[in-house]
């Protein structure tokens, strides 16, 4: 049993009715034309052949009387003859008329107006042959008397009862003839009505072919074409159909849902490509890194152990007078050179276990006088250098806080570091810290080379360090930890710096911080975040 949803059966039953419509409409209109058929006939093979039957009776008929009057009127027997002779041609034609007005079908009233007339014809015409006995006897005024009394009687009602009879022809003729003007418009008006009907059928059929073929095709071939020009968010509402278009919908469907798999693959694919291309290069780039990073710490060892070998062996070579001086001399540069070499060691084992271990799992809070620790840390570094200027400016208001004292430590000793390692020709660091509101502010501040703005986003980054410090001994690490560290005490940082003009760190920590562990905040070490001054 054929499917009545697919459109293949809606389709064959919109043709079936088609091909129903034309036969209904062929047969309605050959009938109303078959009536005004019938009726065209009737006018033409009966109202118009009695027509022109009693159109010649009547002709035939009055001629006869005609040459009644004149054999009557003939002045010799042969014109007499003559007139008998018509007479007699008349008869025949007479006779003629009446047979083709028997041979046409006629009604009871009909039939019974022209039985009177033969009968009053018959009658009429015994008549006339005896007027033309009494005019051969040369009894011409007894002839004369019969012609204008009885014959003309006879004569005056068979001539009233043809007429009688025409005019009855005549009128049911007129209604024969209004039966074909009638059944012409009732025939125009009724196939008109049936061709309008027709046409609204179409035209509803061509709708519903639009509708439920045309229509629905055309959307979902846009609806493709949104699909093949990567737009997945296209839906497909004829899926619930259940024809041919539903099943176009429903494949159309799995090709979309293929499409957005296809997608997200593609993606998840391109992802994870440009992660490993990322860690790959970060791979490459600490492997870069670190080889710089040993071969700096390589110079920074060799340069102190240089220092201590070589005096060493000058007070080796001593003799007992040396001055005391010198050895002290000599003792102090030792010494200088084996601090060195351990701030070094203990800078790089505290970057080690903070990089490798993470500096939360070193916190360890504590109340701190910041002022305390900022002044040794500057003593220390004045030991180390003998020949720095390190001014400190510390406020009168209490600068203590809590934190972890190691971790601060270490982090403002990278900075004091930093700023002297950067300034190769000497000139004044400046170490200052204030309090404001529940904030501690701390900035060092150097007259050194500066920093390049186009390092200024990587100046934090672990192993980074600019570009125009070739030729000085780092190890890329120490900005890294103080990031970390500021982050640590939920602090911030920030840097301002100019080429050949110095550089001037500022850290905002907060007095009073409560809970450290986890407290992330967020690194301001932009260019723009503060202008050099």
């Amino acid at each position: 049993m054929p499917d009545l949803h697919s459109i293949r059966s809606r389709l064959a039953l919109v043709i079936t009715l088609f091909l129903l419509l034309i036969i209904v409409l062929g047969w309605f209109s050959i009938s109303r034309l078959s009536n005004f058929n019938r009726v065209s006939i009737d006018v033409a093979e009966v109202w118009l052949p009695n027509t022109k039957a009693l159109g010649d009776l009547n002709n035939f008929t009055s001629d006869f009387r005609a040459a009644e009057g004149s054999a009557l009127l003939s002045s010799d027997l042969s014109e007499l003859d003559a007139n008998e002779g018509e007479m007699e041609r008349l008869d025949r034609s007479i006779a003629d008329a009446e047979r083709s007005f028997e041979q046409i079908r006629h009604d009871l009233q009909e039939e019974e107006l022209y039985r009177r007339f033969k009968q009053q014809w018959d009658t009429y015409r015994e008549g006339v042959n005896g007027l033309l006995a009494l005019r051969r006897d040369e009894r011409r005024s007894e002839a004369t008397k019969i012609y204008t009394s009885a014959s003309r009687a006879a004569y005056g009602a068979a001539s009233d009862t043809l007429e009688q009879l025409t005019q009855r022809i005549v009128s049911n003729a007129k209604v024969a003839s209004g039966l074909v003007e009638r059944a012409y418009h009732n025939a125009l008006w009724l196939i008109g009505l049936a061709l309008t009907i027709a046409g609204a059928m179409v035209a509803a059929a061509l709708v519903y072919i639009t509708r439920s073929v045309s229509a629905p095709l055309l959307y979902l071939a846009s609806r493709m074409h949104r699909l093949a020009a990567n737009d997945t968010d296209v839906v497909f509402p004829d899926a619930v159909r259940r024809d041919e278009i539903g099943e176009m919908a429903r494949a159309a469907v799995v090709f979309r849902d293929n499409a957005i798999q296809l997608v997200r693959n593609q993606s998840m694919l391109t992802q994870q490509a440009a992660v490993l291309e990322q860690q790959l290069a970060q791979e490459q780039r600490f492997a870069a890194m670190q080889g710089n990073f040993v071969s700096m710490a390589s110079h920074e060892f060799r340069t102190p152990l240089t220092v201590i070998d070589g005096h060493a062996g000058r007070l080796a070579k001593a003799k007992d007078g040396t001055p005391i001086a010198e050895i002290r001399e000599r003792a102090g540069k030792i010494r200088a050179a084996v601090l060195r070499i351990t701030h070094l060691i203990d800078k790089l084992l505290s970057a080690s276990r903070l990089v490798d271990g993470g500096a939360k799992m070193f916190f360890q809070a504590s109340k701190i006088d910041l002022a305390a620790m900022l002044h040794e840390i500057c003593q220390l570094h004045r030991e180390m250098n003998a020949s720095l200027e390190i001014m400190e400016e510390f406020s009168s208001a209490n600068l203590d806080m809590i934190g972890d004292q190691k971790l601060l430590f270490q982090a403002f000793s990278n900075l004091i570091s930093n700023a002297v390692k950067y300034s190769p020709g000497g000139g004044t660091i400046k170490v200052t810290a204030e309090a404001s509101l529940s904030t501690i502010v701390i900035t060092v501040e150097d007259r050194g080379i500066g920093i390049p703005a186009r390092d200024l986003d990587q100046l934090c980054e672990r192993y980074h360090r600019g570009s125009n410090v070739s030729g000085i001994v780092g190890t890329g690490i120490g900005l890294y930890l103080v990031k970390m560290v500021t982050d640590l005490h939920a602090g911030t940082i920030e840097v301002a710096s100019k080429v050949g003009k110095g550089t001037r760190f500022t850290l905002r920590l907060p007095s009073s911080p409560g809970q450290h562990e986890g407290r992330i905040a967020r690194v301001l070490a932009l260019p723009g975040a503060r202008a050099w001054d």
